[in-house]
């Protein structure tokens, strides 16, 4: 039985196929950060040259926020639901560690475990880039490390001479709040089911970026869902495009900050614009379309009987699909080495 009403049941699978099937439902999400998040390598933040706009051909430096650090929080975020409601325990299937390969997370974001077999990923992210540059993006904090008595100066701590200062003194660049990463999350070979559980991952989840920092707020704001028979524009075009729009319309007013309202419009209208020149079979969510979706499935997750039956339907077919096709992998894997 149907979940959703908004949507029409072909859009979707009957069940999780094994061979892909050529249904993709594309997620139209900007992360805005709220506080001062890290999304660094090798202890400096990711950056990118690329143009500035489709149109606008200068070229500047982009933040970058890579696929893993937008993938990974998501994830998690459904394993928390599943071992709250009781589908799935720490013990049986760790991140990382031990998979049980026969639950949601395991069947829709997948996994690799050696010869014991692996599942590919049917949520594709990618790199997203900050709409403004990396200058008016980003700051640098002196960050320190005072002792108990809340100062910098010793008091005879460890040995340490009383009145020496601590040289636990660093610095390090933070992405500013509201810097926006027009991000296209997408689900390859959806089930109402599977749709329902990203869905809610991404709106749920709140810290992206270095998990060892206090920060890295972040709201993923969704503003639609394209339902297509294959791939659509890049997170880079989207961002391009969605610049060009704004320069247009004189709503980049550098150093200030973006306005949340600017951008949503201009990501609005610049989607819509480069999904009148695809060339594939679409149905698209956006603007008052997705307004009764969107409402729709928030209903349904702000609820403990809604969320619960998505996460039994999910539950459900990634089992069934286990018990179809992994299992005879895990056999056979098993058989070899014997």
């Amino acid at each position: 039985m149907a979940i959703l009403k908004t949507v029409e049941p072909k859009l979707f699978q009957a069940e999780i196929p094994y061979k892909p099937m050529g249904k993709y439902a594309h997620f139209l999400t900007i992360r805005i950060t709220e506080s001062y998040p890290l999304f660094q390598t090798d202890a400096e933040l990711n950056k990118a040259r690329v143009r500035a706009g489709v149109k606008d051909k200068t070229t500047i430096s982009r933040l970058s926020m890579f696929k893993r650090k937008q993938s990974t929080p998501e994830r998690l975020v459904g394993r928390e639901l599943l071992r709250n409601y009781g589908l799935m325990t720490a013990e049986e299937c760790e991140y990382n560690v031990n998979f049980a390969m026969d639950n949601p997370d395991c069947i829709i974001y997948g996994f690799a475990i050696g010869d014991s077999g692996s599942e590919k990923s049917k949520v594709v992210v990618d790199t997203a880039f900050s709409i403004t540059a990396f200058d008016e993006s980003h700051e640098t904090f002196t960050l320190n490390a005072p002792y108990e008595n809340g100062t910098m100066a010793s008091k005879g701590e460890n040995g340490s001479k009383p009145g020496e200062v601590t040289s636990r003194i660093n610095q390090q660049d933070h992405i500013r709040p509201q810097v926006f990463f027009p991000s296209i999350v997408t689900l390859k070979d959806p089930t109402e089911a599977s749709f329902l559980y990203v869905f809610n991952n991404i709106l749920r989840t709140r810290h992206y970026g270095a998990q060892t920092t206090r920060t890295g707020r972040v709201r993923n704001e969704l503003i639609g869902v394209v339902f297509a028979d294959g791939e659509i524009t890049s997170n880079l075009r989207w961002t391009q495009a969605i610049y060009d729009q704004m320069k247009s319309n004189n709503t980049l007013n550098a150093p200030d900050p973006l306005d949340e309202d600017d951008v949503i419009t201009a990501a609005k209208n610049a989607i819509e614009a480069l999904m009148a020149d695809e060339f594939i079979v679409h149905t698209d969510f956006i603007g008052d379309a997705f307004v009764s979706l969107i409402n729709e499935v928030k209903t349904l997750t702000r609820s403990e009987k809604g969320i619960q039956a998505i996460l039994q339907k999910a539950d459900a077919e990634a089992k069934d699909y286990a018990k179809k096709h992994i299992s005879k992998k895990k056999t056979a894997a098993k058989a070899g080495k014997e």
